[in-house]
């Protein structure tokens, strides 16, 4: 794709670092099939070559983003999966980053839109903040038809997917070390989360559980928090800059005090983000060498778990499991076949949804500032698993959880909490109907 930078503009490095982007695009529109918001709609503007032209536009004015522009690009859900179909390379996940700081920058919003872009940023990111939100969140479940009716449905939308449930803590919260069990074998360290620390602690406690039972000491960093993906995707760089060098810090230390064998992550968008602080933080020469060692280190849990012998499961079980594969997982990881490995290794019988490159509509804050297209992919989803007559529904990231357990009426779990139940753990959250399909395995 030719480019009309200036010299001026092409000295600044965010308009340098998408216009070697931008010209790699050969306008070939392969990618226009697998973007979810073009197979709903339809409109080349929400296709990923619709949003390269208007993004490259954008960049080459000298006026701020315009109201066109900014609908579009919102409208992307960062799913990756056009990355995958391109043939010409094009890395549309950092044009897109780079295209949202652009629109932060620049974009004249309603003032109602940056306010709830402005709470979300603080909110969510805080597990101490987003803990009390939960707990308001909790009084105002009686109020979501007048939010509705006064035009406050995105406020609606939120409580539907916290579910009105009140916040709750895991075993392992805090900055503590959990010891192996049987003969040591190594050291990870364990990334907490923001919002799942409230949500589903149990994620992290089935993760440290199966980590332990493994031979793995598994340490929580001290100083750890939100990776930052949250405030990155709201074009917010500074923001998402200092989560991703909170968390820089944190693992370094615990780096120092003993070697870590990985960083092991069980949300597959904080995966995604931590793999990328080196590009993330790479002119930071304070933090550019230390990010790229973090970067390095990340795995996923069931990427972790792939590569290491596993005890054989304690207990049998003949449950169908439809495997999901979040967005972050598969296009930005290109982690596929291992979790759904891992779950057969334990004794699951894996079953595969349909349309899997279409993403559920989580994606973030997408569920909540764009709630017409998360909606509708959210309900091809769950049809698509349902279509697959299984009995519970496993993935890897808990925005994914959330959403489709709102819609589903097959429990949503994430995979590491099927592992954890096979190896002897409990028995995973909304799963109590399915225990009778269980058998503990003697002997």
């Amino acid at each position: 794709m030719e480019t009309k930078f200036t010299a001026e503009q092409l000295s600044q490095p965010r308009i340098a670092e998408a216009d070697a982007i931008l010209r790699k695009c050969v306008h070939c529109g392969l990618c226009t099939a697998s973007c979810p918001t073009y197979v709903l709609r339809g409109d080349e503007r929400d296709s990923p070559r619709g949003r390269i032209y208007l993004i490259k536009g954008m960049l080459e004015s000298s006026e701020g983003a315009g109201k066109d522009v900014s609908r579009h690009v919102d409208r992307c859900l960062s799913c990756l999966t056009c990355m995958t179909a391109c043939p010409s390379g094009v890395d549309y996940m950092h044009l897109v980053d780079l295209a949202r700081a652009h629109i932060e920058e620049t974009a004249k919003r309603p003032a109602r839109e940056r306010l709830l872009r402005q709470m979300l940023a603080r909110v969510l990111p805080d597990a101490r903040t987003f803990r009390r939100a939960m707990w308001a969140g909790v009084a105002a479940q009686p109020f979501k038809g007048l939010l509705r009716k006064i035009g406050l449905a995105d406020i609606a939308h939120m409580l539907d997917l916290s579910g009105g449930q009140l916040p709750r803590r895991g075993r392992y919260a805090g900055a503590e070390t959990v010891a192996p069990t049987g003969e040591p074998k190594g050291r990870v360290a364990l990334l907490a989360g923001c919002v799942q620390s409230a949500l589903r602690p149990e994620i992290t406690d089935a993760a440290a559980r199966v980590l332990s039972s493994q031979g793995y000491e598994v340490t929580m960093a001290e100083g750890q928090g939100c990776c930052g993906a949250l405030n990155h995707h709201l074009g917010l760089v500074d923001e998402a800059e200092a989560h991703a060098m909170a968390n820089v810090d944190a693992f370094s230390a615990a780096m120092r005090h003993a070697p870590l064998d990985a960083i092991v992550v069980t949300g597959s968008g904080c995966g995604t983000m931590m793999k990328d602080y080196t590009h993330i933080l790479t002119r930071d020469q304070a933090y550019s060498a230390r990010a790229a060692r973090v970067a390095n280190l990340t795995k996923d849990i069931s990427e972790f778990l792939a590569g290491i012998e596993i005890a054989p499961p304690l207990r049998w079980s003949d449950l169908r499991v439809a495997y999901h594969d979040a967005c972050s997982m598969r296009n930005g990881q290109g982690i596929e076949a291992e979790p759904r490995a891992l779950l057969a290794r334990v004794g699951y019988k894996v079953v595969e949804v349909g349309e899997q490159h279409l993403c559920c509509g989580s994606a973030g804050t997408y569920n909540i500032l764009q709630s017409e297209f998360s909606g509708e992919l959210r309900d091809r989803k769950v049809g698509n698993i349902a279509a697959t007559g299984a009995d519970v529904v496993a993935t890897g990231n808990i925005g994914c959880i959330a959403q489709l357990q709102k819609a589903s009426p097959l429990p949503v779990v994430h995979t590491v909490e099927l592992v954890d139940w096979a190896l002897g753990g409990p028995i995973p959250v909304g799963m109590k109907k399915l225990a009778g399909r269980a058998r503990d395995i003697k002997g």
